[in-house]
């Protein structure tokens, strides 16, 4: 299962006492102070990762804490420094602080790394005290607390294509023609209530990485249905294609329906209504669709691709239509 979104408390760890002590030796008479420094807390670091691909997981765990650094010793030892946390995130994961809302990070490309909570300094031992006046200090200063804090974790997924529609539009399908991936398909709506990637072959030598997204609704800028959930998703693709059913069992005539996917990318985001985007029309398999296919392109005034996931027809060529367009 897919989750895109999950809270957790990240807990640094709290350095080390330093110590206060004297260095008491046979044949040292007066030994002067002796203690050492405690070790530093270790970090929650936060990484973002090829090898994880939800937030399933991360989320499963409520709270992440780091270790703690270890006092320090006589001798002037210090105490050894607690050891990182390392949290791995699938790539693609926004970090927020959960009380305040603001954005800490955006994990977007392999390695990037967050230090979620900072981990507390090590006290200093007696030792560090010392000086030409006062030759016997008696103090040793306390470790401090690590930070902690909620962070409220959204993965948007990245892919180089998304498709979006109304519901029904044909995404799934496409998808699963395309590519080795096996999505709900069904004849009602919001069968894909969560997004999925997919790798489709272009060519001998070429691949596209393809998201199928949720569909899209009227007033899914508004959060309605699945809307702001779908919407963000979409703000990673650079590419858009854009799937209208023009079968005679299309729910909503397909010039409707291309507005209504028009209408909210703008409300939503006038950059995103502005993206690379390819109009196709789906489940183009009879005469009447053929039509309804020349009619959307004729109200819609731009090239619109026909294609039939069913049987094949148009795909490979739309493939490296949409391919193209990520590289320019």
């Amino acid at each position: 299962m897919f989750r895109d979104e999950c809270q957790i408390e990240v807990i640094a760890g709290s350095g080390g006492d330093g110590m206060a002590a004297f260095r008491r030796e046979k044949f040292v008479p007066k030994g002067g102070p002796w203690g050492g420094d405690g070790g530093h807390g270790g970090d929650v670091v936060l990484v973002a990762t090829d090898s994880v691909n939800s937030l399933l997981f991360v989320g499963r765990r409520p709270r992440y804490e780091a270790e703690g650094g270890r006092p320090g010793g006589p001798a002037k030892r210090s105490g050894r420094c607690g050891k990182d946390l390392v949290v791995e995130v699938p790539v693609g994961t926004q970090v927020r602080d959960l009380e305040r809302g603001n954005l800490l990070c955006d994990l977007a490309r392999p390695g990037d790394r967050l230090v979620a909570a900072r981990g507390g300094r090590g006290g200093r031992g007696n030792a560090r005290f010392a000086n030409a006046i006062r030759q016997t200090p008696r103090e040793a200063e306390s470790g401090r607390d690590g930070e902690r804090r909620g962070v409220l974790l959204e993965l948007k997924i990245v892919a180089e294509v998304g498709l979006v529609g109304l519901p029904n539009a044909g995404k799934s399908t496409f998808l699963a023609r395309t590519s080795a991936a096996t999505p709900k398909i069904a004849d009602y709506p919001f069968t894909t209530l969560l997004p999925q990637v997919a790798i489709a072959r272009v060519g001998d030598y070429d691949t596209l990485c393809l998201a199928d997204l949720p569909g899209l609704i009227e007033g899914a800028a508004d959060g309605v249905g699945l809307g702001h959930r779908f919407l963000k998703h979409v703000e990673r693709c650079p590419v858009l294609l854009h799937l209208v059913d023009v079968s005679s069992g299309a729910n909503t005539p397909p010039g409707e329906a291309r507005q209504t996917i028009l209408s909210e990318l703008l409300l939503y985001s006038a950059e995103l209504a502005g993206r690379p985007r390819l109009l196709v029309a789906t489940k183009v398999e009879d005469e009447a669709s053929e039509r309804a296919a020349d009619d959307l392109e004729r109200v819609a005034e731009e090239p619109v691709w026909r294609i039939s996931s069913q049987t094949g027809r148009g795909v490979e060529e739309l493939l490296r239509a949409a391919h193209a367009l990520t590289r320019a």
